[in-house]
C-alpha cells in the first residue's frame, strides 16, 4: 500500500466525535478519573506541539537576506559540520 493510500484509509477509518461519545458511555465509572487523565495528557501534549510549531516557523524567511551564494556556503557548510558529527566511530 502507497503512502497516500495508506492516509487516505487511515481518514476513512478514523472514527467520528459520535463513534467516540458512543463508546465512552460504556466506561465504567470508576475509571472516568484515569480517561480524563489521559484525554488532559492528549490536550497538553497538541499545545507543547503547537508551541514548539510558532517557534520553529517563527524561523521562517530567515536566510530571506542573504545573497544565493551566501545561502549556499551555509548550507555547504552545515552539511559539512553534520557529516563531521555524525560521521563518527563510536566504541560502546
Amino acid at each position: 500500500m502507497c503512502g497516500v493510500t495508506k492516509i487516505v484509509s487511515l481518514i476513512l477509518n478514523m472514527p467520528t466525535l459520535n463513534t467516540i461519545l458512543k463508546e465512552l458511555k460504556n466506561i465504567p465509572v470508576d475509571r472516568l478519573e484515569d480517561l480524563y487523565f489521559i484525554i488532559r495528557s492528549l490536550q497538553e501534549n497538541t499545545k507543547k506541539s503547537e508551541r514548539i510549531s510558532k517557534k520553529v516557523l517563527s524561523f521562517a524567511g530567515s536566510f530571506s537576506d542573504m545573497t544565493e551564494e551566501d545561502y549556499n556556503e551555509f548550507a555547504e557548510h552545515t552539511k559539512n559540520t553534520r557529516n563531521k558529527f555524525f560521521d563518527r566511530d563510536v566504541d560502546l
